[in-house]
């Protein structure tokens, strides 16, 4: 595609070069692009203020000529998740760029269906994430999806930086017998091939990540239009500490699923850009630059692990 980099999502998202995976299957293509941008929490402390902040939005997509409709949403409830990460003492999941962590919604302040596990390898080089086999050796169903994230430059504002998140998730009790023991790496081994290579001994032990559980309130507020057929859905939410109700980091986030790159048009992209750009002025009294939540919780006890985000 000869489109200017500068304007182009479309254009921006290298392609993956095929390639299949050890049992011959082709290595996944990106399929999602997910914008997401870091705010401060200290301004969300009710439902309330997590619609409030879809003023700002509006505000940015007036500039942009994006269209934006809360129509409806103020009925959508809010969700609440609860989520924790695991990894070896010395945080060797994280520092080569995987993620795994469990999660739970709840519903009426209670648990609802089975805990899920979601694993994923993020990292800048989308050839790397492609070629990184996540799918879990189960017997259960599993869902993979793998996503551009687009982030602001973590030095200033007006730009944008790219990771690509390969991921899986399924309900820990399509694990089976396998699912007994959660602090076994060994064990997470077997589910997970691709962790192979972080062994050091056998039975080694992951541990709970930060010795902390987050709770995730979530808010869907509205709809955005880039036009051409091109909408997504809009949320704010934060992370905090449950116990404390410690508020740790506030996110806006928006997402395209798209089955083909046919179906990223051009001027929608453009509009897209063009409104996440605008989004990071308008919400400069919010914005985190150099924050990612899952960053913020390793660093919640003063841990500085490498990172790849």
């Amino acid at each position: 595609m000869n489109t200017p980099e500068k304007v182009s999502w479309a254009g921006r998202v290298p392609s993956v070069k095929p390639g299949v995976y050890d049992d011959g299957l082709p290595i996944h293509q990106v399929e999602y692009l997910a914008c997401k941008m870091m705010l401060k929490p200290n301004h969300f402390d009710s439902r309330k203020s997590l619609f409030a902040f879809a003023d700002i939005v509006e505000k940015a997509a007036k500039e942009t000529g994006v269209k934006f409709s809360t129509k409806g949403f103020k009925k959508v409830p809010l969700k609440l998740r609860e989520v924790l990460f695991v990894d070896t003492k010395d945080f060797r999941l994280y520092n080569e760029a995987f993620i795994l962590r469990r999660r739970i919604p709840y519903e009426d302040g209670f648990p609802v269906g089975d805990p899920e596990v979601v694993f994923k390898f993020r990292h800048p080089d989308i050839q790397a994430a492609a070629e990184t086999d996540v799918r879990p050796r189960i017997l259960g169903k599993h869902r993979v999806k793998f996503k551009c994230q687009v982030l602001p430059l973590k030095e200033k504002l007006g730009g944008i930086r790219l990771l690509f998140s390969h991921n899986v998730q399924f309900p820990r009790s399509q694990m089976g017998m396998g699912g007994e023991n959660m602090l076994n790496f060994d064990n997470w081994i077997k589910v997970f091939p691709a962790l192979g290579r972080l062994r050091k001994e056998a039975n080694e032990q992951v541990e709970l990540v930060s010795n902390t559980i987050i709770e995730e309130v979530l808010q869907d507020i509205g709809i955005l239009d880039f036009g051409q057929g091109v909408k997504a859905k809009t949320d704010v939410g934060i992370w905090r500490t449950r116990g404390e109700h410690r508020a740790l980091i506030g996110e806006f986030a928006f997402q395209i699923r798209f089955k083909d790159r046919k179906e990223l048009a051009l001027e929608a992209m453009q509009r897209a850009e063009a409104f996440f750009i605008a989004m990071q002025y308008a919400a400069k009294d919010y914005i985190a630059l150099k924050a990612t939540k899952t960053g913020v919780m390793y660093r919640l006890l003063g841990n500085p692990p490498n990172s790849h985000e």
